[in-house]
C-alpha cells in the first residue's frame, strides 16, 4: 500500500490540528511534521523529505509565496499544494507560476480535498473549481494578447496607464493618427469594443 509523507505549514494552530486530524484518517497518508512559519518549513522539508507539503499563503514573516520560492530554489522536490482562503486571481497566478502543484481553498469539502491531494501526489494538479476557472481565463487572455504586435502591446500598456491617444503618441514619438490605427487593430484582435475593456483584459492577464 502507498503511504505518502505529509507536512503541514500554517501559522494557525487550530488549522494545523484540524487538517492534521482530517488527513490522519486516511491510511495512505502519514503525518510527519507541522511548521508555523516559512523558515521552519524549509528546514523541516530538508530534514524529513516529505512527499507533499500543504502550504498556507498568508503567514507572518515569510509568505507562502516566499516559502514556495525558497523551497523550489533549494531543490525541494515535494509536491507543494497551497491551501488558503484567498481566491484572488493574482495570488493564483503568482503561486502557480512559482511552481505550486495545486491551489485549494480552505472551504473545500474534506472528501474532495483528499481526492485532489492524491491527484497532486500522482503527478496531477490539484485546483479548486474557481482556481481552475481563473487559470483557464488567464490562458484565453494570454492567447489573445499574444496576437498583438510589439507596437500594439506598447500602446495597450500606455492605455492601461490611463493615457489618451495624444499622450500615447507623444510618449511613443508617433502620430495620433497612427495610434488610432493601432488601437482599432488591437481592439479587433482582443475581441473587445472599448479601450476600457481592453485595459481590463490586459490588467487581469497581468494578475492585477
Amino acid at each position: 500500500m502507498t503511504c505518502w509523507k505529509i507536512m503541514i505549514v500554517d501559522d494557525h494552530p487550530l488549522m494545523r490540528r484540524g487538517i492534521g486530524q482530517l488527513l490522519s484518517f486516511e491510511p495512505d497518508f502519514e503525518m510527519i511534521g507541522e511548521a508555523s512559519n516559512g523558515t521552519d518549513a524549509v528546514a523541516m522539508a530538508h530534514e524529513k523529505n516529505p512527499d507533499l507539503i500543504l502550504l498556507d499563503l498568508n503567514m507572518k514573516g515569510m509568505s507562502g509565496l516566499d516559502t514556495l520560492n525558497v523551497m523550489r530554489a533549494e531543490g525541494i522536490l515535494a509536491s507543494i499544494v497551497v491551501l488558503t482562503v484567498s481566491d484572488s486571481r493574482s495570488d493564483v497566478k503568482a503561486l502557480v507560476a512559482a511552481g505550486a502543484d495545486g491551489y485549494l481553498l480552505k472551504d473545500t469539502e474534506p472528501d474532495e480535498l483528499i481526492s485532489l491531494l492524491k491527484k497532486a501526489l500522482c503527478g496531477g494538479k490539484a485546483y479548486s473549481d474557481i482556481v481552475r476557472e481563473h487559470l483557464e481565463s488567464n490562458t484565453e487572455q494570454d492567447c489573445l494578447l499574444s496576437l498583438l504586435t510589439d507596437r500594439e502591446t506598447q500602446i495597450l500598456q500606455e492605455v492601461a496607464k490611463g493615457y489618451r491617444n495624444k499622450q500615447i503618441a507623444d510618449a511613443l514619438f508617433i502620430s495620433e493618427a497612427t495610434v488610432k490605427v493601432h488601437m482599432k487593430s488591437l481592439l479587433k484582435k482582443l475581441q473587445v469594443k472599448s479601450r476600457t475593456a481592453a485595459t481590463v483584459l490586459y490588467l487581469e492577464a497581468q494578475g492585477q
